[in-house]
């Protein structure tokens, strides 16, 4: 999911993992409509062959894990994923875009295009159906549900362990990568949203606010999300 510590979750990965790890970051789903990202991970999915993965032990990146189904017909896989705070994901993201964006890179999907050159507001980029629940629609193909760990990225560090102690069966050293404040408003660092506006955008995505929240709650072991 993008903007909630990948990066950083990257780091750790690529550190445990070595030569048996790749990345995955070529597909920029939200720079399609549903029906073309749904295809185009049905098509890779029927285009996976286990042989050409042989000697990958992890898969990281910004992708619906749908296309990887095959993979896990073929051998033992773990799906992993975190999430964050769904209006604050949105607000570092909509940030993000506007200071990392490079009109003549070829990498800038025609989405993070719009988004700048159009002068979308932070209000716009928020209820844009082409924005509209991000982690449900990653999560298409393969439910939540279906997951094998949930992070939260309030609480990276402590889940990172949790992590850690699962799936490598030790502890690990955080790596705080590309980390910055959201949004340099008056000093502070941090938006200033009318509670209006939040409610708004909490209604817009509530899907994916249900979906944190749930997460949220299995964490905390007071909900199961199987």
């Amino acid at each position: 999911m993008p903007k909630t510590a990948g990066v950083s979750f990257r780091a750790t990965l690529e550190e445990h993992f070595g030569s048996d790890f790749q990345q995955d970051y070529a597909d920029y789903p939200l720079a399609y409509s549903p029906a073309q990202r749904h295809r185009m991970a049905e098509e890779a999915n029927s285009r996976l062959l286990a042989a050409d993965l042989a000697s990958v032990n992890c898969i990281h990146g910004h992708f619906l894990p749908a296309k990887y189904l095959a993979l896990a017909e073929a051998r033992e896989c773990h799906f992993v994923t975190w999430l964050r705070e769904p209006v604050s994901r949105l607000v570092s993201h909509y940030y993000y875009w506007l200071r990392a964006y490079d009109s003549d890179s070829p990498l800038v999907s025609s989405l993070h295009r719009r988004v700048v050159e159009e002068s979308w507001t932070l209000e716009a980029f928020c209820l844009s159906e082409e924005l509209k629940n991000v982690y449900s629609a990653f999560l298409w193909g393969l439910p939540a549900e279906n997951l094998d760990f949930i992070g939260i990225t309030e609480h990276y560090e402590e889940d990172l362990q949790v992590f850690a102690q699962r799936f490598f069966g030790e502890n690990v050293t955080p790596r705080k990568m590309n980390r910055r404040d959201d949004a340099p408003e008056k000093g502070s660092g941090r938006l200033e949203m009318s509670a209006d506006l939040r409610a708004q955008i909490e209604c817009f995505h509530a899907e994916d606010v249900a979906l944190y929240q749930r997460a949220v709650a299995a964490r905390q072991g007071s909900y199961t999300l199987r």
